[in-house]
């Protein structure tokens, strides 16, 4: 199958999966991400205020709507266009589409940027990491919590390994890094919350979630 077919063919599934959720739950609800951006990687509110943010492979909910202290706060997502016939409300956030490795805004602009449970849903890894890297200024925050797997899928080609973080991101400071056991499959937060941590890589599956400094 060709590249184009098979982008295709995946933000088609992507799609697919949001309007099935949408349609069993009616409206999407976000009141869930202010904890993962701020209790959980022991950041405080404050901390965001006046900042430039972008959250990588965004979705539809509205994973920025409460940030209303940044300056600025960007969702990046190839399926953006989409995301506005899926909702009623309107959301504060920008959402831009486009693909992480491409990203649309110059070096060093942003001050935090997150991927949460997108990074295995890129086509190429390393320039994804190159250009989060490019755009977050110096000492800027990449927070990270993404799914550790080593069987491919459609919608999650990368089997990232628990050694992500080394292979990718050695310039950068570790300001944590966490590694968590897969208990409920699919259920990437609900493992979050859990927190059944685990050590080494003997486990092919789990979740990594790290908070790392750009040097």
């Amino acid at each position: 199958m060709g590249l184009k077919k098979r982008l295709s063919l995946k933000e088609f599934s992507e799609l697919t999966y949001w309007r099935l959720i949408k349609l069993f739950k009616k409206t999407f609800s976000n009141a869930h991400y202010k904890y993962f951006y701020t209790d959980y990687f022991s950041l405080r509110d404050d901390f965001y205020k006046d900042k430039t943010i972008l959250d990588i492979g965004c979705g539809p909910r509205g994973s920025l709507e409460w940030a209303s202290m940044c300056r600025e706060r960007i969702g990046i997502d190839p399926l953006a266009d989409k995301y506005g016939d899926l909702r009623k409300e309107k959301h504060e956030m920008s959402y831009v589409k486009g693909y992480v490795e491409n990203i649309p805004f110059p070096n060093d602009y942003f001050d935090v940027i997150s991927s949460f449970n997108s990074l295995d849903h890129v086509e190429n890894i390393k320039a994804a990491c190159n250009e989060i890297k490019r755009c977050l200024k110096t000492g800027g925050i990449f927070l990270l919590i993404v799914d550790i797997h080593n069987l491919p899928t459609l919608t999650e080609p990368q089997t990232i390994q628990w050694s992500f973080i080394m292979d990718n991101f050695l310039d950068f400071e570790i300001v944590s890094e966490v590694r968590l056991e897969c208990v409920h499959r699919n259920k990437i937060y609900r493992n979050l919350r859990i927190n059944r941590k685990i050590e080494g890589e003997e486990k092919s599956r789990g979740v990594l979630t790290a908070k790392l400094k750009k040097r």
